[in-house]
This record gives structure tokens, sequence and C-alpha cells, in this order.
């Protein structure tokens, strides 16, 4: 068995917010001694050249049309505000949040799950810059500063850039196990922050991938 992790990109995504996880998670999948615990690919509007952050070129994997079933999608973080726009990719966000087992979201996606499913109510965080401009925006939810990442079960945030790292890392020790996490860092040479918040709790959930 395996899951498939999508990552939503789109123009002016920030690099480092879509190649952290996917490197996260084909590392883990390497890794494994599973066959393949995770098929993780790039999904665009369509599967156009998709030009990120300084003009780094990426081509989806897939489009939001023709894409396998999603168990975890992740929203990268970017220049977000075209994207708030286009109803297609909202609704395709909101049909997706609802399906899949987990939604997670890098730096500023969480203005595109927040946007797409306006019942959206819980704790998140964004890019520390960002903070404000999503408490006014969505004032339904609760900001966290200073924290890498929040975890609320089937909806998980993090800070800007590099803290998608962090957060991916956390997503491996809940659908796989701590160990592969553990290993994945070290492999990386990523020296993981693990704390949810600045009190250093950190939420263990039981695996959703069976490991034995």
């Amino acid at each position: 068995m395996h899951l498939n992790i999508g990552i939503f990109i789109y123009r002016d995504a920030e690099v480092l917010d879509f190649s952290g996880p996917f490197e996260v998670f084909s590392t883990a999948s390497r890794l494994s001694e599973a066959n393949n615990p995770f098929s993780v690919f790039l999904i665009g509007e369509s599967r156009e050249v998709v030009s990120a952050r300084a003009g780094y070129k990426v081509v989806p994997d897939y489009s939001i049309d023709d894409h396998p079933p999603l168990d975890v999608l992740i929203i990268s973080g970017g220049v977000h505000a075209g994207e708030m726009e286009k109803e297609k990719v909202l609704a395709w966000i909101r049909e997706q949040a609802g399906s899949a087992r987990l939604t997670a979201t890098v730096c500023t996606g969480i203005f595109l799950l927040a946007k797409a499913v306006e019942s959206l109510s819980c704790q998140v965080t964004t890019h520390w810059e960002d903070i404000s401009d999503l408490k006014a925006m969505f004032s339904q939810l609760e900001v966290l500063e200073g924290v890498r990442w929040v975890d609320e079960g089937n909806i998980v945030s993090s800070g800007g850039i590099s803290a998608g790292i962090d957060m991916s890392l956390h997503l491996i020790s809940r659908l796989h196990s701590m160990s592969l996490a553990e290993d994945t860092a070290r492999q990386m040479e990523f020296l993981w922050t693990r704390n949810l918040s600045a009190t250093d709790h950190v939420i263990h959930r039981t695996p959703i991938l069976d490991t034995e």
C-alpha cells in the first residue's frame, strides 16, 4: 500500500515550499523497507510549465483535471493572490480537502485553503510576514505566531519556506513512523524542529500506514 501525496504548484510558487516536501516524501520512500510507501507528485492547474519564484521552471506531473486520487494534498505558498481569484482552482482545492485524508499547507498556501473552504475554523500558521494579513482576511482562524507548524488533525499548516520541511517530516511520523521520519531527516542532513509551538508540545497520532 502506498499513499498519494499531491503537491499543488502555480506561477510564482515559492521553490522550497514544494521542493522541500517533495524531497522529504521521496527520500522517505527510498529509505523505507516497505515498497515505496509514498507516491509524491506535482500538480498544476494544467500540465504546462510552471514558472515558480525567481523563474524556476517546473513541469507538473499532473493537472487538477487528471491526477490520481489524493491521500494527502499539500498546497505550496508563494505569490498567491492570483490563485485566490481562480474559481476553478478554489473549487478543486475544496473538493480535494473534502476527500483527502489530510490537507497541508506551506507558508501562504493557507490563504488558498481558507478561501476555498469558507467553513475552515481551526488553529493555523503561515510565514511570519503574512500573519497580520491572514488574521485580517480570515477572522474565523486562530492564527498562531512563532511556530514552525500546527497539527489540527486533518489540517496541518506550516510557517514559511524551510518550515515546510519540518512539517513534512512530522507528516512522515504520522503517516508511517517516527523512525522513518528521523532516518529521513538524517539522510537529508536536516536539523528537524519537531515542536508544535514554543511550549514544545507535540501531538502524537496513530500512523495511517501499516508498517508491519
